[in-house]
């Protein structure tokens, strides 16, 4: 994926609507052709690099239910 500066997002982080600050959520910023998820309580910290292919998988495994803890 090239170089941490190459892989910079374009657009600011966000979280979820629905994140409740109970410390465990993540911040995801989008960028062109990646998708760049961090620790939303260390910023600084290391940052998660997904490609368009990876993030879909990612997304259509939590809307089919395969992390629920219950």
């Amino acid at each position: 994926m090239g170089t941490a500066k190459e892989n910079q997002p374009q657009r600011g982080w966000f979280k979820a609507t629905f994140s409740d600050n109970g410390g465990g959520c993540v911040e995801v910023a989008l960028g062109e052709n990646l998708v760049a998820v961090r620790d939303s309580k260390d910023p600084r910290g290391p940052v998660l690099y997904f490609n368009d292919q990876e993030w879909g998988a990612f997304i259509a495994g939590v809307c089919a239910g395969e992390f629920d803890l219950r």
